[in-house]
C-alpha cells in the first residue's frame, strides 16, 4: 500500500491480496467495520499512509473457510446477490480456499440418469434443500425432499456464478469429489454390485436412515468417481483440490490399518484419474471419533496418498486439536481452523486466549507440516468480533494484547472511542468470549429454545460469571444515547440482552424446576409466569432489529419456489432445521435460533 499522487495505490498478487490490503487499510487507518451492519464513516481526506508505503504479507499458502454444514445452516436460501457480498466479505479478509458445493445434485443427477436411474430416485436419495448437507456426507437420505428439477437447475446455475467469481478473485474453489454414498437404485441396477447399508445416523427411521455405501473396491466405485468429475470439468471446469469425506460421523466397517490404507489410496487413485493434478482435501472432523480413529487408523488413512497430495482440516484447532498428537498429520499438510459454532446457533461465546497463540504453535510446532488458517463454522451470523480477531491471525506475526486489540476494535466497530463502551467489551472479553474449559459451544440446554421438561432438567453450561455480562449491558445501556444511529451499535445491544435474558432464564427455570419436586404449587405459579414474561420480553426485544426475524428465513425459503406445492415444502424445510431437525425431532433444537416469530409461539 502506498501514497501516490493524493490516492492510495494497493498492490497485490492476486484479486484476493488486493482485497485483503484495501480491508486492511479501511479498518486499520479509516476505521471501518462491516458484517452486521455497516460502519463506514471514512474521512473525506483519506489518511495517508508512511512515506515508505506499508507492505502486509500472509503467513500461510492458504485460507480456507467453510463447513460442509455452513452452506445448509447459512447460505441455503442465498441469492446471487446474497453469495455477492459474501464473497466480498471473503475477499477482504484474505479467504482464498473456499468450499463451493453448491449445484452438486445436478452433475450427480447426470451421473446416475446415465446409468439408468430415475428422477424418484434422485428423490429418494438428495436430501431436501435444507438437508443436503447431510444426504451430501451419507448420514441420511431423501429427508426434506422431494428435490425439484427446478431447485436442481437454480443451484447449478447458481453455482456458475458463485465460481466465476471465486476464480475471478484468484480463489481457489474446492469442488466436491464422490465418497461413496449411492442410490438405492444402484443396488437394482446392478445387483451382483458391493453395496452394504450404513448405520443409523441420529435415530431416523428406515424411510430416510442407512444410506447405502458402495464398496471402495468394487469396479462401480471408480467408473462414478472418475465420471463425476469428468462432469465437472466439463460443466464449469475443476481446480484440482476436492473434498471427499467418506466417514463423516460414520464409522468404516474396519478399524484395520491395512483397510484404511487401501480405502485412502483407491479414493485418491479415483480422484487422479478424473484429474492427474487432483489434491485430496479432507475435513479431520472424523478424527474427533478417538475410541475408533486412534494413532494407528488415523496413520494408516493419512500414509495411504502421497505426501503433499493431500490437504487436512484441522477442523476444531482452538478447542480439539488433532495435529499435536498426530506428529503434524503424519507429513500431510494440513489447515488450522477455528470451528467455533454448531448448527449456526447464536449464544455469545468464544475462545480468544486460543484462536490468538494456537496459530502460532501450530506454525511453529517442530516439523509443523501447517499450510494455512480455516475458518470452519457450520453456522455464520453471530458473535462477529471472534471472526474479525480470528481472520487478523492472516497476517499477524505475532499473538495480540487482546485488551487493546478489544479497545481498538469498539473504535472500528462504532466509528468513534468511548470509555464505557470500551469497559463494556473488556467485560465481554473476560466472560462470554473466555471459555478455557474446552466446552464445545452447541448453545445445548437453553431455556429459552430448549423442549420443556423437567424429570431431566436442563442444564445450561454457564462458564462465566453472569456479573460480568450484565456489567457490559449496564454500559452498553448508558451509551446508547450517543449511537442511535449506528446499526451495529444496536445490533450488539440487542445481541447482549438477548443472551442476558438467556442467563436470567436459568435462574426461574430452577426455581420453578424446584417448586415442582416439593409440591409448591404458589412458588411454581409465580416461577413459571417470570419465565413466559421474560419469553415475551425476548420476542419483542427481538422484533426491534432485522437481524432477528424468523420471518426473513422463511420468506427467503419461500423465494425460490416456482409453485404452492414447493412453497409448501421449502417452508417446511426452513422451520424443520431451526425446530425438531428430522420427522420426529431426532436433533431437536441443535440449530435453534433466538428469533422473534420462535419464541412467542
Amino acid at each position: 500500500l502506498v501514497n501516490e499522487n493524493g490516492t492510495i495505490t494497493i498492490g497485490g498478487s492476486t484479486g484476493v491480496a488486493v482485497a485483503m490490503g484495501l480491508y486492511y487499510y479501511l479498518t486499520n487507518y479509516c476505521t471501518v467495520n462491516n458484517w452486521a451492519g455497516q460502519q463506514l464513516d471514512i474521512p473525506k481526506e483519506l489518511p495517508k499512509l508512511p512515506k515508505s508505503g506499508v507492505t502486509v504479507s500472509a503467513n500461510d499458502r492458504f485460507r480456507y473457510y467453510q463447513n460442509v454444514c455452513t452452506v445448509s445452516y447459512s447460505f441455503v436460501w442465498y441469492k446471487w446477490e446474497d453469495w455477492e457480498k459474501q464473497l466480498d466479505w471473503m475477499a477482504l479478509h484474505g479467504l482464498n480456499l473456499p468450499l463451493a458445493f453448491t449445484g452438486q445434485e445436478a452433475i450427480f443427477q447426470r451421473v446416475y440418469m446415465k446409468m439408468g436411474m430415475t428422477m424418484k430416485d434422485m428423490q429418494t436419495h438428495f436430501g431436501g434443500p435444507a438437508f443436503q448437507a447431510w444426504s451430501r456426507m451419507g448420514n441420511m437420505r431423501g429427508w426434506g425432499g422431494p428435490i425439484t428439477q427446478t431447485w436442481l437447475n437454480d443451484q447449478l446455475i447458481l453455482q456458475h456464478k458463485i465460481l466465476d467469481r471465486m476464480r475471478a478473485l484468484g480463489m481457489i474453489p474446492v469442488l466436491p469429489g464422490f465418497a461413496g454414498h449411492v442410490p438405492e437404485a444402484l443396488s437394482r441396477l446392478y445387483p451382483l454390485a458391493n453395496i452394504s447399508r450404513l448405520y443409523d445416523w441420529a435415530g431416523f427411521n428406515d424411510t430416510f436412515c442407512c444410506t447405502y455405501l458402495l464398496d471402495f473396491g468394487d469396479p462401480l466405485f471408480k467408473e462414478i468417481g472418475v465420471s463425476f468429475i469428468k462432469e465437472m470439468e466439463y460443466e464449469f471446469g475443476v481446480d484440482h483440490i476436492y473434498n471427499v469425506d467418506s466417514f463423516n460421523e460414520m464409522k468404516p466397517k474396519s478399524g484395520s490399518a491395512e483397510y484404511l490404507q487401501e480405502v485412502g489410496s483407491i479414493i485418491f487413485d479415483v480422484l487422479q484419474t478424473g484429474d492427474p493434478d487432483a489434491i485430496w482435501l479432507m475435513q479431520g472432523w472424523l478424527f474427533q471419533d478417538k475410541q475408533f480413529w486412534q494413532q494407528a487408523q488415523i496413520k494408516a488413512m493419512l500414509t495411504s496418498v502421497p505426501e503433499g497430495k493431500m490437504i487436512v482440516l484441522d477442523l476444531f484447532s482452538e478447542v480439539s486439536p488433532i495435529y499435536t498428537y498426530t506428529e503434524s498429520y503424519y507429513g500431510q499438510p494440513y489447515i488450522w481452523c477455528m470451528l467455533h459454532d454448531f448448527g449456526g446457533t447464536m449464544e455469545l461465546y468464544g475462545a480468544l486466549d486460543s484462536i490468538n497463540t494456537g496459530p502460532f504453535e501450530g506454525r511453529n510446532m517442530t516439523n509443523s507440516t501447517m499450510v494455512g488458517l480455516g475458518l470452519t463454522p457450520e453456522g455464520i451470523y453471530q458473535n462477529e468480533v471472534i471472526y474479525e480477531f480470528f481472520m487478523e491471525n492472516v497476517w499477524r506475526k505475532q499473538p495480540r494484547d487482546i485488551t487493546k486489540w478489544i479497545a481498538d476494535f469498539t473504535r472500528k466497530r462504532y466509528g468513534k472511542y468511548n470509555k464505557f463502551v470500551d469497559l463494556a467489551w473488556q467485560y465481554l472479553k473476560k466472560s462470554v468470549y473466555n471459555n478455557t474449559d474446552g466446552f464445545k459451544d452447541h448453545d445445548k440446554n437453553s431455556i429459552p429454545m430448549s423442549r420443556p421438561r423437567y424429570r431431566h432438567g436442563l442444564h445450561p453450561h454457564v462458564w462465566f460469571d453472569p456479573e460480568d455480562l450484565y456489567a457490559a449491558w449496564d454500559l452498553l445501556i448508558l451509551s446508547a444515547d450517543q449511537y442511535k444511529n449506528n446499526s451495529l451499535y444496536q445490533y450488539d445491544l440487542v445481541d447482549v440482552t438477548r443472551n442476558s435474558l438467556q442467563i436470567i432464564s436459568i435462574e426461574y427455570y430452577n426455581k420453578m424446576i424446584a417448586s415442582v419436586m416439593i409440591n409448591k404449587t404458589e412458588d411454581f405459579l409465580i416461577n413459571s409466569r417470570m419465565l413466559l414474561e421474560l419469553l415475551n420480553d425476548m420476542e419483542t426485544l427481538l422484533a426491534s432489529d432485522s437481524h432477528f426475524l424468523l420471518g426473513k428465513w422463511i420468506a427467503a425459503a419461500k423465494s425460490w419456489a416456482t409453485d404452492i406445492s414447493e412453497s409448501f415444502n421449502l417452508e417446511f424445510n426452513a422451520r424443520n432445521q431451526i425446530t425438531l431437525w428430522g420427522p420426529r425431532g431426532e436433533i431437536l433444537d441443535y440449530a435453534c435460533k433466538q428469533w422473534s416469530g420462535l419464541l412467542k409461539g
